[in-house]
């Protein structure tokens, strides 16, 4: 079966969860940052804590610009957030791209290739679920954005 039939069964029989972390798997990891950053944009963040603001937006620096001092930066407004948030995830999975985990001038860590997608994957279900009355639908929205990106689009599909 090829992948997108796969992901289009699981949708089909309502299995958005599933989908979800495949999808994040499935993603370049440049286009799956930016999908965890659109999903991480629809919280409320300018009502959040700064640090919230901050890590998605290093995030997104780091999708348009993927150099090794937007990745340093979005590991530092990553681990500037101590509580578990989809912006938190959105920077690390920036962080865990590629380069090294290692402090600069270290011996050289690579970070295991499913981080980056482990991270997304997070940051996507957690912005889908932290309204539970809303996660259905909002799994449902998520999946068109990332569907929209595996397509070349932007993630933002025209509304039907």
């Amino acid at each position: 079966m090829r992948p997108t039939d796969f992901l289009n069964s699981l949708i089909a029989s309502s299995i958005y969860i599933d989908a979800l972390q495949f999808l994040a798997w499935a993603l370049p990891k440049r286009e799956a940052v930016w999908w965890s950053c659109l999903c991480t944009r629809e919280l409320p963040l300018s009502e959040s804590a700064p640090a919230f603001e901050t890590a998605v937006k290093a995030a997104e620096e780091w999708v348009y610009r993927p150099n090794e001092e937007n990745r340093r930066n979005a590991e530092k407004a990553g681990n500037a957030i101590t509580d578990s948030h989809p912006s938190r995830w959105s920077a690390m999975a920036a962080f865990w791209s590629g380069g090294s985990l290692a402090p600069s001038g270290a011996p050289e860590v690579k970070p295991p290739d499913d981080f980056t997608a482990k991270a997304v994957a997070g940051a996507v279900l957690m912005a889908a679920g932290l309204d539970p009355a809303l996660a259905p639908a909002r799994q449902k929205l998520f999946l068109d954005y990332g569907m929209d990106i595996a397509r070349g689009g932007r993630g933002r599909p025209p509304v039907r």
